[in-house]
């Protein structure tokens, strides 16, 4: 019984990670197509600096992390970064291990409550 409880909780937990990895995915191909950058700037997702994540950069091989080579986005694209991150590590996802040790604390709690009552 308790191994027909843990399976799941495992599948709840790779649910949990489909979820978030599949609306990580999403948002980030939303905020490219609402980006709305001027004429000569390209979205860039895969910036070396914090201020040229997710901003649009000048195309043309020019290095994004100076200043002057990236410009701000539309109102749109900064309301999808922030979802991504409320979704990522800075949000739902970080509370990924605080949740698995909360759900594996109460199965035990309950296998030790229930033990006398012979409900196994």
């Amino acid at each position: 019984m308790a191994f027909d409880t843990l399976t799941g909780l495992g599948y709840g937990i790779i649910t949990f990670a489909i979820v978030i990895g599949i609306g990580l995915v999403v948002l980030n191909g939303f905020g490219k197509a609402v980006a709305d950058c001027p004429a000569g700037y390209a979205w860039n997702t895969n910036g070396s600096t914090q201020f040229t994540d997710n901003t649009c950069c000048l195309t043309g091989g020019v290095d994004c992390s100076s200043a002057g080579n990236f410009t701000t986005n539309s109102k749109g694209s900064d309301a999808t970064v922030y979802m991504m991150g409320q979704i990522g590590e800075d949000g739902l996802a970080s509370w990924t291990p605080a949740i698995i040790a909360l759900v594996v604390g109460m199965l035990f709690l309950g296998m030790f409550l229930a033990r006398g009552t012979n409900r196994v």
